[in-house]
């Protein structure tokens, strides 16, 4: 059940005031306070709602599942702005208003409204992962086990490029939001993936190839459930991942942070890419952090973390 918390006089990261905002979230599994917290960021799409029905990660969180909904009290916020519950004023015309550093923010002071002062585990993945790595700093003593998925801790100058081409569609084109995601489908999967699953076949009236009405239909799905100001919202907190900001560097950002640490990569990610993440890893081991690196082997590019769920849980079964 979808529920809420209200936050006020909240500043931003570019001291900006919001007078009042709606934090939603869910909670799944067994009741707050009752066992061990894990905590679950969305995805620039996703919601809330990470398992049950409707769920968008029930290969991964569930009843008997790797993330056992019978042992676990699962919590999940909604990223504000994102569409799936307030109204449509949250960026008061201003799709700028946050950045990933404002919302971990806004999370902290969710936690700190329901009482949670411990998280067994923080998962996320892409600008959820990216959120989460900044929540580990803001808060370095509060999650045990931290589990950035397909992402990074900083936006690259190739996730920056591919925003800003987001973000001109959506302000230029007819149809924003349907452009937007034939664009996006592009990078969230890899040539190969589309090759072993289209292999240029038509569709049934050979009128088009099937890789086009795929698209189109993806253009179309999204367009009836997501708002223009919700993706040009998220798509600026993607841009704008850097946990080193207000530290000078991430050996700074790190320096305090307790957790344990699983980066989960994609072999065939061109959107967080694998390079970047064994770089990551590198520096974590050189300031002595405790961190374990897994890799998703797979065709499918970016979204395999949300595909790919016989490693996913391989990788970090111990956790749970």
């Amino acid at each position: 059940m979808l529920q809420s918390i209200n936050i006020e006089n909240f500043t931003t990261e570019n001291q900006k005031v919001v007078s009042k905002l709606s934090l939603s979230y869910e909670t799944f599994g067994l009741p707050l306070h009752s066992a061990p917290v894990v905590l679950v960021n969305h995805a620039l799409t996703g919601n809330s709602t990470v398992c049950g029905k409707h769920g968008w990660w029930n290969g991964l969180i569930g009843p008997d599942k790797c993330i056992d909904t019978n042992r676990y009290t699962i919590l999940s916020f909604n990223i504000p702005g994102n569409g799936y519950y307030e109204s449509k004023d949250v960026f008061n015309d201003d799709y700028k208003l946050f950045t990933a550093s404002d919302i971990a923010a806004l999370f902290t002071l969710g936690l700190s409204q329901l009482g949670v002062d411990q998280l067994h585990a923080l998962i996320g993945g892409s600008v959820g992962g990216g959120i989460a790595w900044e929540l580990a700093v803001q808060n370095p003593n509060l999650i045990h086990h931290l589990i950035p998925v397909a992402t990074d801790w900083k936006s690259t100058d190739w996730l920056k490029a591919n925003c800003l081409v987001q973000e001109l569609i959506l302000k230029n084109s007819s149809n924003p939001v349907h452009d937007a995601r034939l664009h996006a489908m592009m990078l969230y999967r890899s040539p190969k993936s589309f090759k072993q699953k289209f292999n240029r076949s038509f569709n049934e009236d050979k009128s088009m190839f099937n890789v086009e009405s795929w698209l189109l239909h993806h253009g179309d799905k999204l367009t009836k459930r997501f708002r223009l100001d919700a993706y040009l919202g998220l798509n600026h907190i993607l841009a704008n991942i850097d946990i080193s900001k207000s530290y000078g560097s991430f050996e700074n950002a790190l320096e305090k942070v307790s957790s344990q640490i699983v980066i989960i990569s994609v072999d065939s990610d061109t959107f967080f890419t694998l390079e970047e993440d064994v770089m990551t890893v590198e520096k974590l081991r050189a300031i002595d952090k405790k961190v374990n690196h897994g890799i998703i082997r797979s065709d499918h590019g970016h979204d395999a973390f949300l595909i790919e769920f016989e490693q996913l849980t391989e990788i970090i079964k111990d956790i749970f």
